[in-house]
């Protein structure tokens, strides 16, 4: 396989910029070349004005001087893509407050681009289009940096918090983790005020104070499966409903969210837990296919009333 000496020197560029030092044994080796076509390569960053520093003789190295940085000159047709959705991607995590700096990061991106990814790119804008699920809540994008932050630097935050209730409490809490589950955003951690880990919903945190106070957070918590030991109580219904369509048919338009879907005949049985059977009810009239409810009978009653509503609407 033939090699364009072009893109080696780039390597090289990279390879410098991702490491402190790297020997020229070690470039010749993943280059596949000689160690004075090496010298070669660095040669001609030097005429291009990179300050690569070498190290002579036995052992010898290179590296960039320090301070030194380039934002990445190489991607892949693969990680042009990738870097582009994620930024179409954020409203699906409820960020659409980044969205502004999301184009300018696109931007910035497609300059930096050879002319056929910068066009693979142009064609992911003008003909993907992205919808935000229903479940999607909004998040203050600072919100979520200042969480960052207390979780990376160990530091207690200070909340103030508006329950389901609409009951306000302030917490202390050593935030072990933020995990994005079902569209919405939570702060896990040691609540101080209830002496136990607590999961808090970001859309309903209205204000965020970090503390001087420190903490060492676990090593090896897991706050997905805390999350998903937690949230069940906050659904009391327990629903099973049978659909006359198939679950490939279903899925992507039902929240995985503690649902199953499998095959029952010729349809499928859909098993749940929700809180809010007004909304679920909704759901299923607008998901265009028959269903049968087994189960909740409270279900049945939010059916027919809806039903009755749209009587009367007829009617009038």
């Amino acid at each position: 396989m033939t090699y364009d000496p072009s893109l080696r020197v780039l390597t090289v560029l990279e390879l410098l910029q991702a490491r402190e030092e790297v020997t020229g044994a070690e470039l010749s080796r993943r280059l596949e070349v000689s160690p004075r076509t090496v010298q070669r390569y660095v040669a001609r960053l030097q005429d291009l004005g990179i300050p690569v520093e070498g190290r002579r003789g036995v052992g010898g190295a290179y590296r960039l001087k320090p301070g030194f940085r380039l934002p990445p000159l190489m991607f892949t047709g693969e990680e042009a893509l990738a870097l582009a959705l994620g930024l179409r991607a954020l409203q699906h995590l409820g960020l659409s407050d980044l969205l502004p700096a999301a184009e300018v990061a696109g931007a910035k991106l497609s300059r930096t681009l050879p002319p056929e990814l910068r066009g693979t790119v142009a064609a992911l804008e003008q003909v993907a289009q992205l919808s935000v699920s229903p479940w999607v809540a909004s998040t203050d994008a600072r919100l979520l940096t200042t969480l960052f932050q207390a979780a990376r630097e160990g530091l207690r935050a200070e909340l103030t918090y508006r329950s389901g209730a609409a009951q306000h409490t302030e917490r202390e809490v050593e935030v072990y983790r933020v995990v994005h589950v079902d569209g919405r955003w939570y702060a896990v951690g040691h609540c101080r005020l209830r002496g136990a880990l607590r999961c808090f919903r970001l859309d309903r945190i209205e204000a965020c104070r970090l503390r001087e106070e420190t903490f060492t957070p676990p090593t090896d918590f897991d706050a997905l499966a805390f999350l998903q030991q937690q949230l069940p109580a906050a659904h009391p219904y327990e629903v099973s409903v049978w659909l006359a369509a198939p679950p490939e048919h279903l899925r992507g338009a039902v929240s995985v969210w503690h649902t199953d879907l499998r095959a029952e005949g010729d349809g499928t049985r859909m098993t749940c837990q929700r809180e809010n059977l007004h909304s679920f009810a909704a759901f299923l009239l607008g998901v265009g296919v028959d269903f049968r409810v087994d189960s909740p009978p409270e279900l049945r009653e939010v059916l027919l009333t809806l039903a009755g509503r749209c009587q009367q609407a007829g009617e009038g």
